[in-house]
């Protein structure tokens, strides 16, 4: 009898499969809230990498970062485009992630000390099913800056192919004055990784 016409043969392919698929949905689950992660694409990123999980890309090789726009948190529509001229800190969070409530403080202060300096922060909260506990974590952290809601990740998809790896939360993009991609932090940041990465873009003119 052929296998295709076997009923036990099929019933094990099916098992197989699920198991498999199973397995892929955990190995997800397990890079949902990681504290660092590979690169994600292709080797034409120009990222250079730096210490502490943090990649930088020089002036002549950014690439632009899409554009990003919509809803935030508390129902304002928002666009990073009318920032241009300005160097956007962007952080992508979830309030169930351990790493982001490590890291937030972080953002928080330097956002506040650097704000008069033309660098605006933008929050992307992703995964979050329920608006309400991003709301409660950013009044929890007295987050000054806005956070569009991407609870199923629509926004990650529009970065070009290998500036971002959507399994690793929190991530943090920082655009130069021109919107173009200058930034790449895999990892939760400390306030002194995050003043030295900006540093330079400040230099810049």
């Amino acid at each position: 009898m052929s296998a295709c016409r076997d009923p036990r043969r099929r019933a094990v392919r099916r098992r197989a499969s699920a198991l498999a698929a199973g397995a892929a949905v955990a190995a997800l689950g397990l890079t949902a809230c990681g504290t660092g992660g590979t690169s994600g694409g292709s080797a034409d990123t120009k990222f250079v990498q730096g210490t502490g999980g943090v990649s930088t890309v020089a002036k002549q090789g950014r690439k632009s970062a899409p554009s990003l726009s919509g809803e935030t948190l508390d129902g304002k529509q928002l666009s990073v485009d009318d920032y241009r001229g300005k160097i956007v800190v962007l952080n992508i969070w979830g309030s169930w992630c351990s790493p982001c409530r490590a890291e937030t403080p972080n953002l928080v202060k330097v956002a506040n000390r650097t704000k008069e300096q033309g660098v605006e922060f933008v929050g992307i909260n992703t995964r979050d099913s329920n608006a309400h506990n991003a709301v409660k974590f950013e009044k929890e952290f007295g987050v000054p800056y806005p956070s569009l809601y991407d609870p199923i990740g629509k926004l990650m998809l529009r970065f070009p192919k290998g500036s971002l790896n959507p399994q690793a939360i929190p991530t943090t993009i920082i655009l130069d004055r021109d919107g173009k991609i200058a930034v790449r932090a895999l990892t939760p940041l400390s306030e002194e990784a995050l003043d030295k990465a900006l540093k330079p873009l400040l230099a810049e003119k």
